[in-house]
């Protein structure tokens, strides 16, 4: 049997309370089931660890420990471990954390309460487990960092990208719209490549913000969006002038590239991400050109997960020569972040409620420049997000054909979603989680953002993008 946890120390408080202190006990590196031991259980009896709510992969316990020195191990699906970011000695049962605990309760227990109702769970799993202030970096610090990985990226090119197998879906301008937007959904796939037959060449890309500005045209015109303006439009015919004054609405054309954006195979990893965030697009094709005047070949579409990745790759046994990946990101200058009390300067952040229709999500996608939007109840705790490639979700038994903007609203669109083949939609971390973390959970195939939540109740504090990332590494 397990021994119970704070109510132990409970049982005992008519006589021991004066004397304990409560101590919150974190694990956020995920498992199954996860249990925690060390001297003040003399290692015996492990302590069973609840995952948080809203955070499954970080676990949590509440216990009270006398004023002392104490050495501690976490129990993770049958395997000793311990919190390389905190305090760790070599010790008699192997390597283990240790935390000294003050006897000052007055100056502890305010913040550590349990039931403290105007402290984030966040801010108490700062005070519990960080026995010292997060380091300061200096800048000489981050100059290194930066210099290392513009340096890996300038070394490396394209070629690298390209996968041992696979395929890319190609389209030609001249099918209809109907059928590239099916096509896009029963594939799983936000963008296509385009060819022009008549050039012979790559002309662009088609992405879910065409289908988005087509459909928010179909609808400023007061059309249904009915499958024949979808069967009978071409994407050219799109491309060339529906887009085009759609663009001039919005007044946003510079968030949408006039020109095909691609990148050859010995083009540099640093000179497609740039391209990336210049152009403001989610792929830059790989296209082989040979000089012998044959067809261009398709060999890849390189993303910034693809490059993040490799970053990834390299460094991940020697970390350590980064010493920015060990800064949590609430210490540097990375994402949007939801603005103070106060505070009028920065970008605020989107959110929108389930009930605000789906025209209104699509006009501020396009206006505000963004790719997602969290969607959050009145306390503004993470409910799902809409993202631009949602849109292809109309195209599931025509939906399309049957609504309009500004009567579905986000939580009927989002029902559409719920089904897709993707990974999980609502991709959450934590302030205190490091950069090395959040780059690592962004190299994931399909992860294009981080929601930044409070603990527990997973209100929103900001959101992390790929684009913010490099940004912030290549000092942009």
């Amino acid at each position: 049997m397990f021994a119970s946890g704070p109510e132990t120390g409970r049982e005992n408080s008519g006589v021991l309370r004066p004397l304990l202190v409560p101590m919150r006990f974190v694990w956020p590196y995920g498992g199954d089931r996860v249990f925690l031991t060390g001297s003040f259980t003399r290692w015996s009896d492990p302590i069973p660890m609840s995952p948080m709510e809203g955070c499954p992969t970080v676990f949590q316990v509440v216990w009270w420990l006398s004023p002392g020195y104490h050495q501690f191990k976490f129990f993770v699906d049958g395997e000793w471990r311990h919190d390389e970011r905190q305090p760790f000695v070599n010790g008699n049962y192997g390597v283990v954390n240790t935390v000294n605990i003050s006897g000052d309760l007055d100056a502890v227990s305010p913040r550590l309460s349990p039931e403290a109702p105007s402290r984030s769970n966040m801010d108490l799993d700062d005070v519990s487990i960080r026995s010292e202030p997060v380091p300061t970096m200096s800048d000489a610090d981050l100059e290194v960092s930066r210099h290392r990985i513009a340096t890996f990226l300038s070394r490396h090119i394209a070629y690298e990208l390209l996968p041992d197998s696979g395929k890319v879906i190609v389209l030609d301008v001249n099918i209809a719209v109907k059928q590239a937007f099916h096509i896009l959904h029963e594939q799983g796939i936000p963008v296509a490549p385009l060819w022009d037959s008549f050039k012979g060449q790559f002309v662009g890309v088609l992405s879910a913000l065409d289908f988005i500005l087509i459909l928010r045209e179909l609808g400023n015109h007061g059309s249904n969006l009915t499958e024949e303006e979808l069967e009978t439009r071409t994407i050219s015919f799109w491309k060339e002038g529906k887009v085009h004054l759609s663009r001039q609405i919005d007044g946003n054309a510079g968030s949408y590239p006039r020109r095909f954006v691609h990148a050859g195979p010995y083009d540099t990893l640093k000179d497609v991400a740039l391209r990336i965030l210049k152009s403001k697009v989610a792929v830059v094709p790989i296209i082989h050109s040979s000089q012998d005047g044959s067809f261009p070949q398709l060999l890849n579409l390189a993303t910034l997960s693809e490059v993040l990745k490799c970053i990834c790759r390299h460094f991940k046994h020697s970390s350590s020569s980064l010493p920015i990946l060990q800064q949590p990101i609430c210490s540097i200058p990375l994402g949007t972040w939801v603005p103070k009390i106060g505070e009028s300067n920065g970008r605020p952040l989107a959110m929108l409620r389930p009930n605000a229709s789906l025209g209104a999500a699509l006009s501020l996608l396009v206006q505000a420049d963004v790719s997602s939007i969290p969607i959050v109840d009145e306390n503004d705790s993470l409910l799902d997000i809409y993202s631009r490639s949602d849109i292809t979700t109309l195209a599931k038994d025509k939906a399309y054909a049957q609504i309009r903007l500004d009567e579905m609203s986000i939580h009927q669109a989002l029902q559409l979603c719920q089904d897709a083949n993707s990974l999980k939609r609502c991709q959450m971390c934590l302030r205190s989680d490091t950069l090395h973390k959040v780059m690592e959970q962004l190299a994931n195939d399909g992860a294009r953002r981080l929601v930044i939540v409070e603990a527990g109740s997973k209100r929103v504090e900001g959101i992390i993008a790929l684009s913010d990332v490099f940004k912030f590494l290549l000092d942009l």
